[in-house]
């Protein structure tokens, strides 16, 4: 455990603890200070000028990045019928309805993402309790409740990431991994970062973007100005 501290503190120094930097700066630091053996996973991690408490300043959305998140995701269907068949050949590692419903009550949660056909909800509503707190259950608002299964599927495993404030104002999303580099690190963020400016409430006041960093598994934070990233929405 020395051994990794030493390595993380070193990590942290070449980054610079109070640092602000532009945004290809911050995310080049992250990968040049990776030290683990294993390709980590790089997320970024936004404070919001919101209050969640108020259902409409609620950020949340789905956004497509251009190089995925370098994992393979395993997505869930519940539907029946031709439903079922069209969502696994789009590649579903599971679909069903009373049968799927029944695996996941019984303790089984061996799937990134879920989706359902608006007529299953009734039924996939009993998976509240499992499914709520692990941000698992279908949302017609991110598009996991449709009849367009297929679609969703594939848009799933080709990198669509949900994204959603935490109580306290804060979004933490994944975007890629180390390996990407940091060009595409680049591009995946400012793809999820144009869906979230776009998805200020109307009713938040003030400074929308207040802190933005990223960082790898391991490593220590990197801080982006979010006045100068902010700016590239204008």
């Amino acid at each position: 455990m020395a051994k990794i501290g030493k390595k993380y503190m070193e990590a942290k120094k070449k980054v610079g603890e109070f640092d602000k930097l532009i945004v290809s700066d911050a995310l080049k630091k992250v990968v040049e200070v990776s030290y683990t053996k294993f390709d980590e996973t790089v997320d970024v991690a936004v404070r919001l000028g919101v209050d969640p408490k108020h259902a409409e300043q609620m950020v949340r959305g789905t956004v497509s990045l251009p190089h995925g998140i370098g994992k393979t995701v395993k997505v869930v269907v519940f539907a029946k019928g031709q439903k079922e068949k069209e969502a696994r050949d789009a590649g579903a590692d599971e679909a069903g309805s009373d049968d799927l419903i029944a695996k996941i009550a019984g303790g089984w949660l061996d799937f990134d993402c879920a989706i359902a056909t608006p007529d299953m909800m009734g039924a996939v509503s009993k998976l509240g309790k499992v499914l709520g707190p692990r941000g698992l259950m279908p949302n017609p608002k991110v598009g996991t409740v449709t009849f367009d299964v297929g679609k969703a599927v594939v848009d799933v495993k080709a990198g669509r990431v949900e994204f959603r404030v935490d109580k306290t104002g804060n979004l933490h999303v994944p975007i890629g991994k180390v390996s990407f580099g940091a060009d595409k690190l680049k591009d995946n963020l400012m793809a999820l970062m144009d869906t979230v400016v776009k998805a200020k409430p109307a009713t938040s006041k003030g400074t929308y973007l207040k802190t933005i960093s990223v960082s790898s598994t391991m490593g220590p934070s990197a801080k982006i100005d979010p006045v100068q990233l902010g700016s590239l929405f204008r």
